[in-house]
């Protein structure tokens, strides 16, 4: 464990934020790269769908095993750093062969080939990002500490969406690339390499304890097995704490309603805007992404940072996915096929949502873990990082699924040069309605969420106390 000191030093909050730069990227590329399989191996919907579910679905129940085994490593690398670095190098390896894709292969192959690496893939992000989200939460108990940690981290995050919006130019740059699928693979060994040295750079640098000395249950096969239930009650212990409940169904509903949808922008552009020449559609659907994420980085996560300072936590988030609200109403009018420069107008709005998701419920989901040790005497940081991204990527799995369904309710057709005029409404029209119908829920959601500043600052001021008692009765 962390030192836990109330402030980090900023080479420290970089180490994280670099570890979040992969977390982010590995991502961020997977989204780009899952356009091809339709757009030029020939993917069907339903295809799509199973390969996005999955994979994500097998990813979300092993997370809270990872916690478990997380929270009761003892090791002189302390309790996450080992599993960060195993992790990287799996993530970085798996991707870089799952994509290794060749349309002379056929389908089917194609399809299973995939399907079976994505597997290993997911392992290593488990093996990796539980870990390491952990090691966020434990780096500081200071209430604005704890959303600087977050914001720095999430600042370099972004750049990961700044950067993968790039890659759809450079797949469809037939002067670099005979075709996309040639392109993927490529780009695939470069964000593996890459992105797995960065994956490693928490694991290095940030501070940590010995917890050789720590009464842990000992982690073997048998223990382990035996423990399942206990991962279950603590599953449900931790989603009996309204607060944390509150945070998790509320980063379900934003970000995998965002999700569902998300890929939709390549072929709303493409198919709306330019008729279904992607040729033409050139740096549109790059400037897209990329224009959200800079706006993102540069705008989004100062003014929350700022916002959670001097109106909570709480309040900024309702008020940034209020103004995300706004975006997604703007981006229906904005889409003008011969205008498409328009969009841009309402990407400042549309940011706020997802930009500000993470960087505040990041931060308040390490004031519930005080709240969890002042209830139950535990420190149980993976655990809950567990549950927490367990809630994300189980609604990620159903996003990717729910994609595949949406495109072919539709009548979306992967292989045609255009669409029909009722496939592209539909398409926009989920692209707006989906994600304004999960922000306004999540916003009623945390309405009455009550750990504030001075809640939190009394749960601390109990704990040190709690933890002075104990030492002087030793």
């Amino acid at each position: 464990m962390s030192s836990n000191n109330t402030k980090v030093s900023f080479g420290q909050k970089v180490a994280f934020g670099i570890g979040m730069l992969a977390n982010q990227m590995f991502p961020a590329a997977l989204g780009i790269f899952m356009v091809v399989l339709v757009q030029d191996l020939g993917f069907s919907g339903w295809m799509w769908g199973v390969i996005y579910f999955f994979p994500r679905i097998f990813d979300a129940f092993t997370d809270p095993i990872m916690g478990f085994i997380s929270d009761n490593t003892r090791s002189r690398w302390g309790r996450r750093r080992q599993y960060v670095f195993l992790g990287a190098i799996i993530m970085g390896i798996s991707f870089i062969i799952m994509w290794q894709l060749y349309r002379v292969n056929g389908i089917d192959y194609n399809f299973t080939y995939i399907m079976i690496w994505s597997f290993l893939f997911y392992l290593g992000l488990t093996i990796f990002s539980v870990p390491y989200v952990a090691m966020g939460y434990e780096m500081s108990n200071d209430f604005h500490e704890r959303t600087n940690i977050m914001a720095i981290a999430q600042w370099i995050g972004q750049w990961a969406w700044v950067i993968a919006p790039w890659f759809w130019v450079i797949m469809y740059d037939e002067s670099l690339f005979q075709s996309a699928d040639v392109a993927t693979r490529t780009l695939a060994v470069w964000v593996g390499i890459v992105c797995m040295i960065f994956a490693m750079v928490p694991a290095i640098f940030i501070k940590s304890k010995s917890t050789l000395n720590e009464d842990y249950s000992p982690l073997n096969f048998k223990n382990i097995r035996g423990s399942l239930w206990k991962i279950l009650y603590g599953f449900v212990e931790a989603f009996r704490i309204k607060p944390f409940r509150q945070l998790c169904i509320a980063t379900f509903l934003v970000f995998n309603a965002f999700n569902t949808i998300a890929s939709f922008t390549f072929f709303i552009i493409v198919y709306h805007l330019f008729g279904g020449n992607a040729s033409a559609a050139g740096i549109w659907p790059t400037l897209f992404g990329s224009l959200g994420a800079l706006g993102t980085t540069f705008l989004v996560i100062p003014i929350v940072t700022r916002l959670s300072k001097t109106l909570g936590k709480k309040k900024a988030f309702i008020l940034s996915q209020g103004i995300s609200i706004i975006g997604y109403i703007m981006l229906w009018f904005l889409f003008i096929p011969g205008k498409p420069y328009m969009f841009i107008f309402a990407l400042p709005f549309f940011s706020f949502g997802i930009g500000s998701l993470f960087v505040l419920m990041m931060s308040m989901t390490a004031d519930v873990i005080d709240l969890d040790e002042l209830n139950t005497g535990k420190r149980r940081e993976g655990t809950f990082g567990a549950i927490y991204w367990w809630m994300v990527k189980f609604g990620f799995a159903i996003a990717g699924g729910l994609s595949g369904v949406i495109l072919s309710s539709i009548g979306f057709d992967s292989g045609a040069e255009t669409q029909t005029e009722s496939a592209i409404i539909g398409l926009r029209l989920a692209f707006s309605g989906l994600p304004i119908l999960g922000t306004l829920i999540a916003m009623f959601v945390m309405r009455n969420y009550n750990v504030t500043e001075e809640r939190a600052n009394e749960i601390r001021l109990e704990l040190e106390q709690r933890k002075a008692v104990i030492l002087n009765e030793k």
